[in-house]
């Protein structure tokens, strides 16, 4: 096993509790942390046998595009798509950021952050 990670991604989304957040956008940052069989990928120096940098990018710029009013559930969007369209992937974890969020005084930043294992005897491929 091995871990693959996306560190300081940031985008412009629409995300917020508050219709104008939605309205207005906001700053946001991800981290994201998988592992992974990447033993194959090591020995063989082919793309094929590991997970692909873009698709994994891809995967979290598509939910952050979609509009949500919590962090935590454009989180958990993050987790269940790469979790359904990447069966091999053991388990992910993502911190998604809002940069300076409302909340009536100074914070550089609100985080949260989700993890998800993939439950033993679930068949993983490669």
């Amino acid at each position: 096993m091995g871990q693959i990670a996306l560190e300081g991604l940031e985008f412009f989304a629409f995300h917020g509790y508050y219709d104008e957040e939605q309205k207005i956008g906001n700053k946001y940052g991800v981290d994201l942390y998988i592992t992974t069989n990447l033993l194959a990928a090591g020995e063989s120096d082919k793309l094929h046998q590991t997970v692909n940098y873009e698709v994994l990018y891809r995967m979290v710029a598509e939910e952050m595009r979609a509009p949500a009013r919590l962090l935590e559930h454009v989180a958990h969007r993050v987790l269940d798509r790469i979790m359904a369209e990447l069966p091999g992937v053991r388990k992910v974890r993502v911190s998604v950021s809002k940069f300076n969020p409302p909340l009536g005084g100074i914070c550089q930043r609100a985080r949260v952050t989700l993890v998800q294992k993939r439950k033993q005897g679930a068949k993983a491929q490669s």
